[in-house]
């Protein structure tokens, strides 16, 4: 593992924010994340493990020991059964891996095809979209536990997954992920729940599933290599029964904990579409969406997203909690 000083993260993050980190390395083995983990000990400085940096939002001069996570490699274990299990290392690329599982027509992930991020960032925010979440198809995951210096394997209970949640936003930095295993159903069967994949004609297969999602994502959502973002900013906010009846009409979801409603139709019904405040806006094509118009900075983007907090608050009585986690 290579040490470097005013480690640069430029183009190691989604949203294009210009950022150094007090120390950074590439982590390619499991070992150089105790070694990280100690090191920044003994600088008394935070640690960040990062994959792409796909819902981070950085500050210009980061002081902390930053790791990328860059370990490489997956496996499938496709004996008789009625699953497929899927072992894949925390560095690689979550959309690549979809793509290329679903090319060896092993189905199961074509609903999350496209989410930027690596696999070891995966289970941190329970990934979910078109109808599915990570937590549908996670088996366990190996990690190396700080308070406890050594690598431990959680499954599904121990994570606590819910929406967009799990025990590592419960516990941040505790939990260094090396390492996840899925596990897909066999035979396979399409996910079909989300209103834009219902109409889709027969016979599906995960490919034209996969083509589906793609082009419906492409449709709504910027690219982050043309116009830097970290995907969606807010969560979808979940309220009781009573405070729905007190809204006006709009778009709503039964959930075990209450019913979803849609932030970017309260955004945009709030006008909001096209904001900025310097080099940070909302989006023209979607309302969910902060990007990046040139060099956005970090209180930039904390300011407008500030403002739609606001606004929301003020229209519509419901508070808007943004997803991405704010380093530094």
């Amino acid at each position: 593992m290579r040490l470097t000083e005013y480690f640069d993260l430029s183009h190691r993050n989604s949203f294009g924010f210009s950022s150094r980190a007090r120390y950074g390395a590439e982590v390619t083995r499991a070992e150089d994340i105790r070694d990280l983990a100690r090191l920044s000990k003994r600088l008394n400085l935070p640690l960040h493990l990062l994959g792409s940096a796909s819902n981070c939002l950085l500050p210009d001069r980061l002081h902390a020991v930053v790791g990328v996570m860059a370990i490489k490699g997956w496996s499938v274990d496709d004996s008789p059964g009625d699953h497929v299990r899927v072992t894949a290392q925390a560095g690689e690329d979550w959309s690549d891996l979809v793509a290329r599982l679903t090319a060896r027509d092993i189905g199961g992930l074509e609903n999350l095809a496209g989410i930027p991020g690596t696999v070891g960032a995966a289970p941190v925010q329970n990934i979910g979209a078109y109808g599915m979440e990570l937590s549908d198809v996670f088996e366990s995951l190996q990690a190396y536990d700080r308070r406890a210096d050594s690598m431990i394997t959680l499954g599904k209970a121990d994570c606590r997954f819910g929406y967009r949640h799990s025990l590592f936003k419960d516990a941040p930095g505790r939990y260094l992920i090396t390492q996840v295993t899925l596990r897909l159903p066999r035979p396979w069967h399409p996910v079909l729940s989300y209103v834009g994949l219902r109409d889709l004609p027969a016979p599906q297969t995960p490919e034209t599933i996969l083509e589906a999602v793609l082009a419906q994502r492409a449709a709504k959502l910027p690219d982050w290599r043309v116009l830097g973002n970290v995907g969606s900013f807010f969560h979808n906010p979940i309220v009781t029964q009573e405070t729905l009846r007190s809204l006006p009409e709009m778009p709503a979801h039964p959930t075990p904990d209450g019913v979803k409603l849609s932030a970017a139709w309260l955004i945009d019904h709030c006008g909001l579409k096209g904001l900025r405040i310097g080099d940070a806006g909302i989006h023209t094509g979607h309302a969910l969406i902060i990007v990046n118009h040139g060099r956005a900075t970090l209180p930039e983007v904390q300011a407008l997203a500030d403002q739609v907090i606001r606004r929301v608050r003020a229209k519509f009585g419901v508070t808007l909690v943004p997803e991405p986690v704010t380093l530094g």
